[in-house]
């Protein structure tokens, strides 16, 4: 995948997730999308907001929340997601102010989902690339999604990473065999905190959803 965004554009992004976390934690309001914005940071957007929590040498997942389609211009997106990463994501209860300095930011920059059009269930396992594509099951009102770097951060194989997002979705793990549940792939730029409030880099490896 090649690059559309820049090291400083995620650093942007990074450091705007951080002060909107900081700023709904500590007082309950949004911030409003800085000056001098770039003009394609404006452009409509899907992304992903993860907090992990650092102690010692271990990170916990702390809250993950995003946009998968392109509805939002990237920066209001952002702020909205990681507003949701904080405090309304239902697998975890509200990041609390004591919590903030052990909090490690990363933010997941979306293409919009594909659907992957396949015939039989081996085709779909040769689409499907670990470590590229992102994945969205989905099968009538159920869905769920798995940002690219989960399988990774797991050692999952394909089919591993089909049952899981399955899963996911609240469909049982071989779901996958079924022509009813439909398959979407994306791709992510990522960028993340080294450390919490820390440099912030491209491709930063951490727990994920």
């Amino acid at each position: 995948m090649s690059h559309v965004y820049s090291d400083d554009d995620g650093k942007l992004l990074v450091k705007l997730a951080r002060d909107t976390v900081e700023l709904y934690v500590r007082e309950k309001r949004k911030p409003a999308p800085p000056d001098g914005i770039p003009d394609h940071l404006r452009n409509k957007s899907g992304v992903f907001v993860t907090l992990n929590r650092i102690s010692g040498e271990k990170s916990q997942l702390r809250g993950c929340i995003g946009r998968p389609y392109p509805t939002e211009p990237l920066v209001v997106a952002t702020i909205n997601s990681a507003v949701d990463a904080a405090v309304n994501d239902p697998r975890f209860p509200p990041v609390r102010a004591n919590e903030l300095d052990e909090i490690l930011i990363e933010l997941s920059v979306l293409t919009p989902p594909q659907k992957i059009e396949y015939s039989e269930p081996q085709e779909l396992i040769s689409k499907i690339k670990i470590g590229r594509d992102g994945l969205i099951a989905s099968q009538g009102m159920r869905r769920g999604l798995l940002l690219p770097q989960v399988p990774v951060e797991w050692n999952w194989d394909v089919e591993e990473y089909l049952k899981h997002t399955c899963n996911k979705a609240g469909l049982p793990a071989d779901a996958w065999k079924d022509s009813a549940t439909e398959f979407l792939s994306f791709q992510a730029e990522i960028f993340g905190e080294e450390s919490p409030r820390g440099a912030i880099k491209r491709g930063h490896d951490t727990p994920v959803c």
